[in-house]
C-alpha cells in the first residue's frame, strides 16, 4: 500500500477501506509521506467527497491518532457543546455554566479564533490570570467535583487533525464538508463526552452560508458521531448578522456576565436558552426542552448560573470579580463613534464584514501567530430592523489608537445596508438528530 495508488483512486471517485485511511492518517502523523501528496489526497477528497462510511473511518482514526481523555468515571451524561464559528459567537461562555448550575456535568475542549471567526479560548483569556492550558487529571478534576473545566486542544489530542488543518489552509481544501465533519469531530470523540450537541452557524457571519450547506454538515456529523456511539444534535443557527451586541474578547465576555445576570441581548439569550435546553434533555436532566428552558431561566434569575461562572474562573486561575466589576476585564484605549448616515431601516449587517473589520483593531487573527488585542472589537448599538436617525450613534469602536480605530469606521459602515424592508428570521432554523430533520415550526420550508 502507499500513498499513490489513494490518491488515485480517490482521484478516481473511488470510497477508501478502513485499512488505507488508518495507513493514510498513521502515515501523516508519522511524517513518512510529503506535504504535496498529503495535499492531493486532500484536493481528491475536496473535488469528489467521501462516503458516510468514509468520513465515519476518518474521524475516527483522526481521534485515535493521539490521547484520548476518559471521563466514564463521572457519573451522569457528560454533554459537549461545540460550535461552527460565527461573529460574536460567545455562547460557550454563558450556556456552560448555566447547564452546570442544573447539574449537566460540562466538558468542553475549545480553540482559538482564526479570520473572522473569533475563539472561545481568546475570549477566555481575557480573564486576568485564566488559563486553558490543563492537564488531563485538572480537567477531570474541575468535571467531577464542580461539573464543568474548559481547556484547549493539547499537542497530543487528535495531532493528525492539527497537521491535516495547516495544510488544508493553504491548498484551498477547507470548504469540503467530509473534511470539517472529521476534523470538529474527532476532537469531540477524543474529548470523551457522551453525547455532543453542535451549534452550526449559516449565513453571512458563518462558515456555512446556506440553510442547505449547513443541514449537509450535520448531517454529516451526526453521523459519525451515530457510528461512534455518541448521541449527536445538530442545530442549524441564524448567523445572517452578528450574534448579540459586542464583537471581540474582552467585549464578549461582558456581554456573556451581563447575561447570566438576566441583562442580555436578546437574541444572544434566546439562543443561550434553545442550546443550553437541547443540552440539558441530551444529559437527561430533563424530559423535554420546555423543562429544560425553565431550568435554565431558573438558573440565571436565582443567580446560580453566575455563581458556577465564578467557580469556573477560580478554578482555572482567573479572577472572578469581574464577574462583579467587568471593568478588571482589558479596557480599550480609545472609543470611536460610528453613526448613521442617514435616517432609515437597517435592512442588514453582513457578518463576515464586521469579522473582518474587527481584525483591523486585532480583534482577532489572519494567521496562528497573529497577536490579538483582547481590549479591541465593536458594540454594535443597533441591529438590523431597527429604524435609525441620520447621525445617530449605531456602534462603538474599541482600538488601541486612534488610526486603527478610524480605518476599521469604514469597514464596519460598509457592513451596514439600509432600506425599507427586513426580513426577520428564527433564531434555530433546523435541528438535526438520529431520526433526521426537523425544521422549526416558524420556518417556511
Amino acid at each position: 500500500m502507499n500513498i499513490i495508488q489513494l490518491i488515485e483512486k480517490k482521484r478516481d471517485k473511488n470510497p477508501l477501506t478502513a485499512e488505507e485511511i488508518s495507513f493514510f492518517v498513521q502515515s501523516v502523523c508519522d511524517e513518512t509521506i510529503p506535504d504535496y501528496q498529503i495535499s492531493a489526497l486532500l484536493m481528491a477528497i475536496c473535488i469528489n467527497g467521501m462516503t458516510d462510511e468514509e468520513t465515519a473511518l476518518l474521524t475516527n482514526a483522526m481521534a485515535k491518532s493521539g490521547d484520548t481523555i476518559d471521563l466514564s468515571y463521572i457519573d451522569g451524561i457528560k454533554v459537549d457543546k461545540h460550535s461552527s464559528g460565527g461573529v460574536g459567537d460567545k455562547v460557550t461562555l454563558a450556556v456552560a455554566p448555566m447547564a452546570a448550575a442544573c447539574g449537566l456535568p460540562t466538558a468542553k475542549m475549545s480553540g482559538r479564533g482564526l479570520g473572522f471567526s473569533g475563539g472561545t479560548i481568546d475570549k477566555l483569556e481575557s480573564i486576568p490570570g485564566f488559563r486553558t492550558s490543563l492537564t488531563e487529571e485538572e480537567f477531570v478534576t474541575f468535571i467531577k467535583r464542580d461539573g464543568i473545566a474548559l481547556m484547549g486542544q493539547t499537542k497530543n489530542v487528535a495531532p493528525a487533525d492539527k497537521k491535516l488543518y495547516a495544510l488544508r489552509d493553504v491548498t484551498g481544501t477547507v470548504p469540503s464538508i467530509p473534511l470539517i465533519a472529521a476534523s470538529i469531530m474527532s476532537k469531540k470523540l477524543a474529548c470523551g463526552s457522551d453525547a455532543i450537541v453542535l451549534d452550526v452557524k449559516c449565513g453571512s457571519g458563518a462558515f456555512m452560508k446556506t440553510p442547505e450547506e449547513a443541514i449537509k454538515l450535520a448531517r454529516s456529523m451526526e453521523s459519525i458521531g451515530r457510528q461512534n456511539g455518541r448521541r449527536v444534535t445538530a442545530l442549524i443557527t441564524n448567523m445572517d448578522q452578528p450574534l448579540g451586541n459586542a464583537v471581540g474578547n474582552a467585549l464578549e465576555v461582558r456581554e456573556a456576565i451581563e447575561t447570566l445576570k438576566g441583562n442580555g441581548p436578546s437574541d444572544f439569550t434566546e439562543l443561550c436558552l434553545t442550546i443550553g435546553s437541547f443540552m440539558l434533555v441530551s444529559g437527561e436532566k430533563a424530559n423535554d426542552l420546555p423543562q429544560a428552558r425553565k431550568m435554565l431561566e431558573t438558573s440565571i434569575q436565582n443567580g446560580s448560573a453566575l455563581n458556577k461562572f465564578k467557580q469556573f474562573i477560580s478554578n482555572q486561575g482567573g479572577d472572578p470579580s469581574v464577574a462583579d466589576d467587568p471593568s478588571l476585564l482589558p479596557n480599550a484605549n480609545t472609543v470611536r463613534i460610528l453613526r448613521s448616515p442617514c435616517s432609515q431601516l437597517i435592512s442588514g449587517i453582513d457578518g463576515e464584514k464586521v469579522g473582518n473589520a474587527a481584525l483591523t483593531v486585532k480583534a482577532g487573527r489572519l494567521v496562528k501567530t497573529d497577536i490579538i488585542d483582547h481590549s479591541c472589537g465593536f458594540i454594535l448599538l443597533a441591529k438590523a430592523g431597527e429604524k435609525v436617525e441620520k447621525g445617530q450613534p449605531i456602534a462603538e469602536i474599541h482600538a488601541s489608537d486612534e488610526a486603527s480605530a478610524k480605518q476599521a469606521e469604514e469597514q464596519l459602515l460598509s457592513a451596514y445596508t439600509f432600506g425599507d424592508n427586513f426580513e426577520e428570521k428564527p433564531m434555530l432554523l433546523a435541528y438535526v438528530d438520529r431520526e433526521g430533520i426537523h425544521y422549526d415550526k416558524n420556518n417556511d420550508r
